[in-house]
């Protein structure tokens, strides 16, 4: 995509149709219902809807937005590209009142919308952090309110949700998971299937970590609670990454979407860790952030209803 909303595809539907077409189908149109590839033509006639094509071997029409997070959408593709490009390029999210003023839709389809592209922000990417023995940055902070998590500590109230983030320094990705509690037998296995054993583990003094760090080529830690951020002994010891990951996403959870429930925190996660990993100080501009977006759509379909099960309040 290119860097303004001005180009065609943002504001055309057969031009948004074009764009996508290009992008979802590099190696070949290729059929949802029966997978055969480049066996198909398009329709054509005043009646017949854009970008419709039909199967020559199974014989079902299809458009490029089956099996993606825009089947069944009533939203125009031009409209959907202009709301990637926008939480794309927004550092701290954009929030569905502002997606409803800006895009002319109701607030009900923004926030649906809203979370169907954080679901082409998760990432599928199996490899292991820190695989050529760099450092991996771990660390957890909290938000909102648990209401699974009951804390004697907070006078009767409920204790706050917890997210483990995971930082890769060489290759900057980030993960993060929602997590229900601090234990070790929580938190272990998590280090264990994300980071490669070759990896060295930079945490804070926190118990839980001491045990698995042994599983690591290195284990470094710095004392926070005695105001030690950066090692005395080795600079390279620290967790001034992830720490400053955490300041972009608690100023975004707070200040843009400010009301979060515990079912759709793991999707806002995706979101800030799709930005960490694909930010400008490694090359990747708001139009490249955006096609990489548009690249994670398939196979990620989301219905409003598992979504919004069980939902008691919206999320902005």
């Amino acid at each position: 995509m290119t860097s303004t909303l001005s180009a065609p595809h943002f504001h055309d539907e057969e031009a948004a149709y074009a764009y996508i077409e290009a992008r979802l189908w590099k190696d070949g149109r290729d059929c949802p219902h029966c997978g055969t590839i480049e066996n198909s033509v398009k329709l054509a006639g005043k009646s017949t809807r854009i970008g419709v094509y039909k199967c020559r071997d199974c014989r079902k029409p299809f458009t490029v937005k089956v099996n993606t997070i825009f089947e069944s959408s009533h939203v125009k593709l031009h409209i959907w590209l202009q709301a990637i490009h926008l939480l794309a390029s927004s550092k701290k999210g954009f929030s569905a009142n502002q997606f409803a003023r800006t895009l002319g839709v109701s607030l009900k389809a923004a926030w649906f919308m809203a979370h169907r592209i954080r679901e082409a922000m998760r990432s599928v990417d199996l490899i292991p952090f820190g695989t050529a023995g760099g450092a991996v940055e771990a660390d957890e902070t909290f938000w909102g309110m648990d209401p699974d998590s009951f804390s004697a500590s907070r006078m009767g109230g409920y204790g706050a949700m917890k997210v483990l983030t995971l930082i890769d320094r060489d290759s900057g990705r980030a993960k993060s998971v929602v997590i229900d509690d601090l234990n070790r037998e929580t938190i272990e296995p998590i280090l264990r299937e994300n980071i490669a054993r070759e990896a060295r583990l930079m945490t804070d003094e926190a118990h839980r970590y001491k045990r698995i760090g042994r599983e690591f080529a290195e284990h470094g830690s710095v004392n926070h609670s005695k105001d030690e951020y950066v090692s005395p002994d080795d600079i390279t010891v620290h967790t001034q990454c992830v720490e400053n990951y955490y300041s972009v996403f608690k100023r975004g959870m707070k200040g843009t979407y400010q009301h979060c429930a515990k079912r759709h925190l793991h999707r806002y996660c995706a979101e800030f860790d799709f930005r960490y990993t694909n930010r400008k100080a490694l090359g990747v501009d708001d139009g490249e952030r955006a096609d990489r977006i548009l690249a994670g759509v398939k196979g990620k379909r989301l219905t409003y209803r598992a979504t919004d099960e069980g939902r008691t309040r919206s999320v902005a």
